[in-house]
């Protein structure tokens, strides 16, 4: 498959505005991510890379393939030229916006490895009835317990019991 074009102004995600400014902007689960206007289309280009970074895309999305981590990208992303109070609005709705979809694809890893997550699934569950079965085995010892005789806690000790008789 042949690269894609990267536009007038050079870089990948970098748009040239009317005003003579560069937009950066990202596609993110089927939308249009506006990332902010900038000077330069060097800066807004670092801002896209620090995005793509973000949502762990491959290398060659990069306009600066020697950034080698999300830190080094975002230290060297520019903030957004904010004007007025509508810009920084916008902004932190993006901000907002990014958030999700790095949630949403954090989420769509995991649905996707299901093997992984019902194993750790397990092993909390796991956990949680070691810790009720040893908080009952110390109210069995305690002569002064706080359990009444018909309390529903007491079924982790007798589960236990009867499998350690079988």
């Amino acid at each position: 498959m042949p690269p894609r074009r990267r536009g007038a102004s050079g870089f990948r995600g970098v748009r040239v505005r009317p005003s003579g400014r560069f937009t950066a902007e990202i596609r993110a689960g089927g939308f249009r991510l506006t990332l902010g206007t900038y000077n330069t289309p060097e800066e807004a280009a670092r801002a896209y890379d620090a995005a793509a970074w973000r949502f762990r895309r491959p290398g060659h999305d990069m306009n600066f393939p020697d950034v080698e981590s999300l830190e080094e990208a975002e230290f060297l992303a520019p903030p957004p030229c904010l004007v007025d109070d509508e810009d920084r609005r916008r902004h932190r709705q993006v901000q907002r916006r990014i958030a999700i979809a790095e949630r949403d694809e954090q989420l769509m890893r995991q649905w996707r490895a299901p093997d992984a997550f019902f194993a750790n699934l397990r092993a909390q569950r796991r956990s949680n009835r070691r810790h009720r079965r040893a908080v009952a085995a110390f109210e069995l010892e305690n002569p002064n317990t706080t359990w009444t005789e018909n309390d529903p806690r007491w079924d982790d000790i007798w589960m236990e019991t009867t499998s350690d008789d079988e």
